[in-house]
């Protein structure tokens, strides 16, 4: 049986490879007047043409999704101080490509000017690849006066119902029944006046069912007790009139940190080479030899937050995940490894921190040895996303056949979390190592999607 993840995930898939590979739509056919206007050129028609021209209309939008690249120096820049990104916040878009995003439909959304960009084309959402649950969001917006957008938490990729299956934060005129910083057919609040020519910040909220909006630092709406789905996409809205948004950040929040003294989330193996002990600053040491550190809770969907330190770049660690219990790291690993080859952060040498080994190499190394650096890494179904000081680093699809061990094929079901000790040079200290379980999404696409929203 195919989990509800799983199914949301394929479909990802496969909407990325349409709007990568498809790239535009037909372009409509001339009308028989124009054919005729073709047919006559006569000096007397092309002056009565002439003549009698109204305004040049705007030729027909066609759909074109566009690939983007940066550089090592223009993504590193985008990395978050350590005082953030400890307390898991990420960049969910990087200022230079669309890595972690989906175009859900026919909208010229496109990077432009560190901003992501639409003001043509057919209603649609431009969503995360991930899916976050209770998370505080925080992006900056610039519109039209006119314009009419929002932004979606929890939702589908085609949202079928904003009453109740997602939450739409809007961005629109004041006379529209949800002006900018209301949440649609929920809650009108407190209108608030965008300029055109200057950018704002909207900061969300989203814990439980109990949802704040505040539009450069104003509360705008507040709402409690608000049904919706437990967990679900980030959407970006095109509807009408220009939008643009940049510095969109997220942090999840209700995290667990399995580190104590006593190591009481956790199994040791004597028999294995090395050791991990708890200092007194309370930093998890990995103190060489091939050893593991298994959890006793499996995990299946979570989102994990990690602190790591490790001085030398040639050490070697991991997080292993959805693991065979009491096998010997028999899971899912994301690489913690600051290595690079040629000392190119585009060439990792050893996957990377944040990757996910043998299934994708980190795009970027962007840990460091001699200093604190955090990992974020999503898992859901068979979608893994990773983060590394902020900056996304992979997101990747498992499409092969199920099978129990992660070496092997995709594993869905839970399993327990391994911190790896490689081998006898590896030295490592981890400060924090926490995680939440993630609600059963129940988002279907296969309902047809809401039209009605203001």
């Amino acid at each position: 049986m195919i989990s509800a993840s799983r199914m949301v995930s394929r479909f990802l898939v496969g909407l990325s490879l349409v709007v990568a590979m498809v790239g535009c739509s037909a372009k409509p056919k001339s009308t028989d007047s124009e054919d005729s206007a073709s047919a006559a050129k006569s000096p007397a028609a092309d002056t009565s043409v002439a003549e009698n021209t109204e305004p040049e209309e705007e030729p027909p939008f066609v759909f074109e999704a566009k690939a983007y690249e940066a550089s090592a120096e223009q993504l590193l820049e985008q990395r978050l101080p350590i005082e953030q990104t400890t307390e898991g916040w990420i960049r969910l878009f990087d200022g230079y490509t669309m890595l972690g995003w989906v175009i859900a439909g026919e909208a010229n959304w496109r990077v432009e000017d560190n901003a992501l960009v639409a003001d043509r084309g057919r209603a649609c959402l431009l969503t995360t690849t991930t899916q976050w649950a209770d998370y505080e969001l925080e992006l900056e917006f610039q519109c039209d006066a006119e314009t009419n957008s929002g932004v979606f938490l929890r939702t589908g990729i085609k949202p079928r119902d904003v009453k109740t299956s997602c939450y739409e934060v809007n961005i629109a005129p004041e006379d529209n029944p949800f002006p900018t910083g209301g949440i649609v057919q929920r809650e009108k609040g407190n209108p608030v006046t965008t300029d055109p020519d200057q950018w704002h910040t909207m900061n969300m909220v989203c814990n439980q069912d109990d949802v704040t909006v505040k539009i450069d630092g104003a509360l705008t709406c507040e709402i409690n007790d608000a049904p919706s789905e437990r967990t679900g996409y980030i959407g970006l809205q095109f509807r009408s009139g220009m939008i643009r948004f940049r510095n969109i950040r997220l942090r999840p929040i209700g995290l667990e940190n399995l580190i104590d003294a006593e190591l009481t989330h956790w199994k040791q193996y004597a028999d294995m080479p090395g050791e991990f002990t708890v200092d007194d600053n309370q930093h998890l040491i990995v103190d060489g030899g091939k050893q593991q550190l298994e959890s006793t809770q499996t995990y299946g969907d979570f989102t994990l937050l990690a602190d790591y330190k490790m001085d030398d770049p040639k050490s070697n660690s991991g997080i292993f995940f959805r693991s065979i219990p009491g096998d010997v790291m028999m899971g899912y690993e994301c690489q913690v490894n600051n290595e690079t080859m040629n000392d190119n952060p585009l060439q990792p040498a050893d996957c990377g921190a944040g990757g996910i080994f043998k299934r994708q190499d980190a795009r970027i190394v962007a840990g460091e040895p001699g200093r604190w650096n955090s990992i974020l890494l999503a898992a859901e179904g068979s979608h893994f996303a990773a983060w590394v000081n902020g900056l996304q680093v992979t997101d990747v699809y498992d499409d092969r056949e199920p099978h129990e061990n992660p070496r092997k094929g995709l594993r869905v079901e839970p399993g327990t979390l391994i911190i790896q000790g490689h081998d006898e040079t590896t030295k490592a200290a981890y400060r924090k190592i926490a995680v939440k379980p993630s609600p059963v999404p129940v988002i279907s696409e296969d309902t047809a999607p809401q039209e009605e929203n203001e």
